[in-house]
């Protein structure tokens, strides 16, 4: 583990204007990965030792925390976070907690994988966030109960040590542990806010599953696509092009700035492994008078002919706020690459198809390494 950020200590006080205008956050090596604590994705905060004043579900909201000065309930202020109360010693001549006094949450990773990052953010908890965190994680069924997880049998491996963290910021952790995990156990010493809990990664599915389904969206982020690059992300990411259903409003898919030059937009994809591509559907959900108005696919295949792109679906007029599905035939791929004309927004990619004999080899030989 290595901690990237190094904030400590109280934020000031909220004094009025901008809450963020102090937020205390640094550029971050993999924040460009997927998080596979994404609730798109089915994460889920599955218990907690406390969430007196603000819930636990509150940690895996994709939207960054708000704040409202003049909201209060009857708990006190409400904060856009998980909260627990105060932790008390034992008695009048010890009303300090000890040492190992802490909180927990438990969270069931949207898709399971190799984890490069953590992003532990207090947002908002200027004087009542946590002393130091830390991040423990195992492998279970995805369908484990909180018993199951905290029996003493589950092996619990730690990926980020305890470490002291800092109020009103963006406290990340590099991870450099080679597993494959599906549950994380975040605690913070003693006890405290936490406004949102990032896992950045890699997924890795589950290969037998994968064959079992023998046709399935071959670059859909929860079956180990990833959109590895791509020309422009000025209004949102491209990685929301492969997340699970059918986008809700325009910033929950890819769309980018207007192009004043004769050039076209794109993104590259990477598989889940070499693969055959039967269908594909291009979704421009939400996208009316911004959609891109043609586009067009091409596959590589990166172990036999890394130079090579060959067309699996030539430019294609699209219709705005449109599913658009099409019956390809074409060699077998490791990556794609969506290109688009001359700009705009995709919500939605989808490439039906089955591995080849040789991806889901090399599939179940990196699952088993894990």
């Amino acid at each position: 583990m290595t901690q990237v950020t190094r904030f400590t200590g109280d934020a000031k006080p909220y004094g009025g204007g901008d809450p963020y205008a102090d937020y205390r956050a640094a550029e971050v090596p993999f924040d460009h990965l997927a998080d596979l604590a994404d609730r798109r994705l089915g994460a889920g905060v599955i218990a907690a030792s406390d969430e007196f004043f603000a819930e636990r579900e509150n940690l895996l909201v994709p939207e960054r925390p708000v704040f409202d000065p003049e909201h209060f309930g009857h708990k006190g202020k409400v904060m856009d976070g998980w909260e627990t109360r105060r932790r008390r010693g034992t008695g009048a001549d010890s009303p300090h907690p000890v040492d190992a006094d802490h909180d927990w949450a438990l969270i069931r990773l949207g898709a399971p994988g190799v984890i490069r990052g953590i992003v532990v953010d207090t947002a908002h908890f200027r004087g009542n966030y946590p002393q130091s965190v830390s991040v423990e994680a195992t492998t279970a069924p995805l369908s484990a109960s909180p018993e199951e997880l905290l029996a003493p049998s589950t092996r619990w491996t730690e990926v980020v040590a305890r470490t002291p963290v800092g109020g009103h910021a963006a406290n990340a952790f590099e991870v450099d542990t080679e597993r494959r995990f599906t549950h994380l156990r975040l605690n913070q010493h003693p006890d405290g806010g936490i406004a949102r809990l990032r896992v950045y990664g890699e997924v890795v599915p589950d290969p037998e599953w994968l064959a079992v389904l023998g046709t399935f969206d071959v670059v859909a982020l929860e079956n180990g696509g990833t959109a590895e690059d791509a020309s422009d992300r000025f209004y949102s990411p491209p990685v929301n092009t492969i997340l699970p259903g059918r986008s809700r409003k325009m910033d929950d898919g890819w769309e980018t700035r207007r192009r004043r030059d004769k050039a076209h937009d794109w993104v590259r994809y990477r598989l889940t492994e070499h693969a055959e591509i039967r269908a594909v559907e291009i979704d421009t959900g939400c996208y009316k008078g911004n959609s891109a108005g043609w586009a067009a696919l091409h596959g590589l295949d990166a172990a036999s002919n890394p130079d090579e792109w060959f067309e699996i679906l030539p430019r294609t007029r699209l219709q705005p706020d449109t599913v658009h599905r099409f019956v390809v035939a074409a060699p077998a791929a490791t990556h794609v690459r969506l290109d688009i004309f001359p700009d705009g927004g995709v919500a939605r990619l989808r490439l039906y198809g089955s591995l080849t004999e040789t991806g889901a080899t090399r599939l179940r030989e990196r699952a088993a390494r894990l």
